[in-house]
């Protein structure tokens, strides 16, 4: 092509995401491959499998450097610590049976992977497959792109707009012949291959050598010995990781072929089975419960699902559909942390669906096979991630120091049997005799037996490890990050009062239980609307903070569908009744018309819902302070912050309340989120008590005295969690605890850091930490001792994160309670645990 071979001979594959890799073009030659196959033949098979060791070396040999978009061989490196090379065959995939000519094609497609994949004029399709994800090559971007996956880049509206009425037939057709069938397939890896695999390891292949040298030396016995550890060890191994494959293909395969319907554009509905689907088809979700085979956008209606499959939580979760935003911006973007409330996932069941006023509920397929999550978890086990563990670090410095030792040993060997004239023959066998004493053959069965045995131990107390090799690991823990709600504490809540707020104050605390029913009011009408609740199974379900809440007020749900409301048609909707126990309302029921659910981002939940007869009002719950700063100033009590901290103080969990009348007439599914959570009216707090697990304390003072550090990452309050880490024994009654502040500065790219003790509230700012001349005499005689704990929110660790990176490792050391972090927030605070050494 007279272009420089080594220009655009390499590339990134999935830059900047967690599976990076540089990928290096090859082009096969055949004079190379044929002196290969004669040196194979002359090493009798030995240079091949130096070759399995050392794939890289292969392709060096037989292939010449090219760009990737000649290459026929590509070799792909890991951009981690170690650096690991694979070796994949580019195959060519024809479209000839489904486009005569490439202006054939729909012209919607052309922004699209699928358009950009199929070249000219051969009509052929260039793919590489890697750890069961298929990439394509993009024609026009010169790059491997990943296909099974809805493009990033589509817009709220786009997403509507082109994929709302389906793909054509031949477009269908198209995608699925470049994607690949939509399944989670695991086959049942036959034990022939198990073997080989097995017995090819270096270890094993040594321990043949030594075998071998034995007999040639008479070590009869001791050589039978070493043959029967390692078939012993051979043969556990295998049948271990036989068992595991027959479990994982057994778990993925029921799902891998169930009838779903689609929308075809201009052919109308469609019964198919879901291994037909495609990234962009339109999936109608009917009835009933239904297993979901990929994952999807939901642009209509709103589902409650099913995710424990998952995340390992019974409780339901409602998805609701992605708005029809104008905009520029991706809808992943636009939609931030929160883009998991649109996305129905592979593998959860949808228990219930409502549809709106387009009377149908749709998904559009976002990913299919091992590109959706429960692919990606399946993938994780298939092909776990290397750990740098120091560790393995140290056992292999410890084994070069053994080859070390060896290789001296056989030098002086070899010195000391040729100065006596001993025979050649003789000579070699006792220098290399060296290196089988100095480096045991008996190891890899060792270590194998114990793994092994110790999987067996761990199996009879409910422990399962998908990946054996590192349970040796669990010895090198140091620290434990617990959640708070459901971990520590019982994963039902208690409720404890509620203060309502009336004209700008406080009014007498209602506790519970009472005997006294509450009083009809804005108050009462928030905890029986503000939930996500269902009923599934003749049962109210959700979460338990939701169901102790509702269950407070002695109403119940009425949810059966096609309630009618005005200027809205026909819509499935829940209604929510006084019960049987409930005190007498002015009203027939209330329906909850819209809901927005709750964002971790956000820290809060709202509803829109509307009186039988009445009008629509919105009623908001969430972490107290986000509320108190969405609510209009003059109906925030002037002592909320005073109250706020006596209760979380305590340890209890509170909860802020809020309300807002809305126009009437206007739908409310055209109403965006910062409509309705804005100018609102402040209703007070609610108050609930978490109880530690009985459990708890005992399990955090064993990890203690296993010198276990314990640190606790919640979505809490920082109070309630500093507090409940004191109960817990996280935080010693003797220690005392320093919170950390981060702030930007308004109008700069800067920021500012501060700390305070918890019961002093006397600031210092940041520099004190590093002058100690500085430092108040309390806070100087904490960090003296080490009797000291740092506690921070999410919004403070992620300014110190960003601004202020020479003081995190610091502040990690010593840091047990993080509070208000988000899910994000959480993942990055682990790695950066994991970073300390």
């Amino acid at each position: 092509m007279g272009e420089n071979p080594a220009k655009n001979h390499c590339a990134q594959l999935n830059q900047g995401e967690e599976n990076e890799m540089d990928i290096f073009g090859y082009k096969t030659q055949g004079c190379r491959r044929a002196l290969c196959i004669a040196g194979y033949i002359l090493s009798c098979g030995a240079l091949r499998l130096l070759f399995y060791w050392k794939p890289e070396w292969h392709v060096w040999i037989n292939c010449i450097r090219c760009s990737l978009e000649e290459a026929d061989i590509v070799l792909l490196r890991t951009t981690d610590d170690f650096r690991t090379y694979s070796r994949k065959t580019v195959t060519w995939i024809s479209m000839s049976a489904f486009i005569k000519s490439r202006s054939d094609y729909s012209a919607t497609e052309e922004d699209s992977i699928f358009s950009k994949a199929i070249m000219k004029p051969s009509l052929l399709v260039k793919t590489i497959q890697l750890q069961k994800i298929r990439y394509v090559w993009n024609v026009y971007a010169k790059q491997f792109q990943k296909v099974g996956v809805l493009e990033d880049h589509y817009t709220c509206s786009a997403i509507h707009d082109k994929f709302g009425s389906g793909l054509t037939c031949n477009e269908q057709n198209v995608r699925r012949v470049i994607c690949g069938p939509n399944t989670i397939d695991v086959p049942v890896i036959p034990i022939w291959k198990l073997l080989i695999k097995e017995v090819l390891n270096p270890f094993y292949v040594f321990q043949l050598f030594s075998v071998c040298l034995w007999f040639a030396e008479d070590y009869m016995e001791y050589a039978i010995a070493i043959i029967f550890m390692s078939l012993l060890s051979i043969v556990l191994t295998i049948y271990d990781l036989r068992k595991q494959s027959i479990k994982l293909h057994r778990l993925v395969e029921s799902h891998n072929n169930i009838m779903v319907t689609v929308c075809r554009n201009k052919e109308g509905f469609q019964e198919l089975e879901s291994h037909h689907l495609v990234p962009g088809d339109m999936l109608i979700l009917k009835e009933g419960k239904t297993l979901l085979p990929c994952d999807a956008i939901l642009i209509s209606g709103q589902c409650t699902v099913n995710e424990s499959m998952l995340t390992g939580e019974s409780i339901p979760v409602t998805k609701v559909h992605l708005p029809q935003t104008d905009n520029f911006k991706p809808w992943r973007v636009y939609c931030a942390e929160d883009y998991r409330k649109h996305v129905l996932f592979c593998g959860t069941e949808v228990i219930q669906t409502k549809e709106d006023d387009t009377g149908v509920v749709k998904a559009v397929v976002l990913r299919t096979g091992f590109n959706t999550t429960k692919g990606d978890l399946v993938r994780s086990i298939l092909y776990p991630k290397p750990m740098n563990f120091k560790l393995y670090r140290d056992a292999l410095r410890f084994l070069m120091c053994l080859i070390a030792f060896a290789a001296i040993g056989m030098i002086y060997t070899v010195c000391v049997f040729a100065l006596n004239g001993e025979e050649t023959g003789e000579v070699v066998k006792k220098a290399l005799d060296v290196i089988t004493i100095a480096v045991p053959p008996a190891l890899p069965a060792a270590l194998t037996t114990g793994i092994i045995y110790t999987q067996q131990r761990l199996k009879k107390k409910g422990i399962f490890c998908n990946s054996p090799q590192r349970i040796n690991m669990c010895g090198q823990l140091n620290l434990v990050c617990f959640d708070k709600t459901g971990t520590l504490t019982e994963d039902g809540l208690d409720l404890w009062g509620l203060l309502p707020c009336e004209r700008n104050c406080f009014q007498d605390i209602h506790s519970f239980p009472s005997d006294n029913s509450l009083p009809w009011g804005p108050v009462f009408k928030a905890l029986a609307v503000c939930h996500s609740l269902i009923v599934w199974e003749g049962k109210i379900q959700g979460d338990p903070l939701d169901v102790k809440m509702f269950e407070a007020t002695n109403w119940v749900i009425d949810d059966s569908s096609g309630h009618q409301h005005e200027g809205q048609g026909s819509t499935h909707a829940t209604v929510v009744r006084p019960g049987l126990k409930a005190t007498t309302a002015p009203v027939e029921g209330i329906t909850i018309l819209h809901q927005f659910p709750f964002s971790s981002a956000l820290q809060r939940m709202s509803v829109i819902a509307q009186e039988i007869g009445g009008d629509p009002q919105a009623f908001i719950k969430g972490a107290p302070e986000t509320i108190a700063m969405l609510c209009r100033a003059e109906t925030v009590p002037s002592n909320f912050e005073s109250k706020l901290l006596l209760y979380t103080a305590q340890g209890f969990r509170v909860i802020g309340l809020a309300c807002k009348s809305l126009q009437a007439g206007k739908l409310p599914a055209a109403l965006t989120r910062e409509e309705v959570e804005s100018d609102l009216t402040f209703l007070g707090l609610l108050i609930m008590e978490n109880r530690l697990k009985r459990e708890t304390k005992p399990v955090l003072e064993e990890l203690s005295a296993a010198c276990i550090r314990s640190v606790m990452v919640t979505g809490d309050n920082i109070q309630t969690a500093i507090t409940v880490a004191k109960n817990a024994g996280m935080i010693a009654p003797t220690h005392r605890v320093i919170l950390v502040e981060a702030n930007k500065v308004p109008g700069s790219f800067s920021a500012s850091i501060t700390w305070k003790f918890l019961e002093e509230n006397k600031i210092e700012d940041y520099r004190s930490l590093e002058n100690d001349n500085q430092t108040e005499p309390g806070i100087r005689l904490a960090l003296g001792s080490g009797q000291y704990h740092f506690a921070m929110s999410g919004k403070s660790y992620q300014i110190v994160a960003h601004h202020f990176r020479h003081l995190l490792p610091k502040l990690l050391l010593n840091g047990t309670v993080f509070a208000r972090m988000s899910p994000s927030q959480k993942s990055s605070l682990v790695e950066e645990f994991q970073k300390l050494e």
